[in-house]
């Protein structure tokens, strides 16, 4: 929503200035200039983003083109070869396997938290928090 109304001064302001288009829309003013300041960056990256794609496919083409069928682990290996990293997905972690036939764990506190006092109800969470290295 905020993209929108920023596109739209963006587009206007030459005619009815940042101030007025900013006092009507109710956006922040300083927010519009920096949105507008930060225009031409934008710009650039995304024209960066449109003509990566073209050279990857020209890269991948010149490949097939000498006849080179390669798996994605050969160009891992090839890659680390002179400290070339690409970015990997990493799989999410299964911490906890419930068995089928287990029963879930009972709901003693009846999805009621409050306390009427301290040490009345006790509750937690165990979350995987990935270190570093793993």
């Amino acid at each position: 929503m905020k993209t929108r109304r920023r596109d739209f001064v963006s587009a206007h302001a030459e005619a009815f200035g940042v101030q007025r288009i900013c006092r009507v829309l109710r956006v922040s003013r300083p927010g519009c200039y920096r949105w507008l300041a930060g225009a031409r960056a934008r710009r650039e990256r995304q024209a960066a983003d449109d003509a990566l794609p073209v050279e990857i496919r020209e890269i991948h083409a010149g490949l097939r083109g000498f006849g080179h069928t390669v798996n994605r682990k050969r160009v891992g290996r090839l890659m680390r070869r002179p400290g070339i990293e690409g970015r990997r997905l990493r799989r999410s972690k299964r911490t906890t396997v419930p068995g089928r036939l287990a029963p879930p764990a009972p709901d003693l506190v009846q999805r009621n938290f409050f306390a009427g006092q301290l040490n009345e109800k006790w509750c937690g969470d165990i979350t995987y928090v990935q270190a570093s290295g793993t």
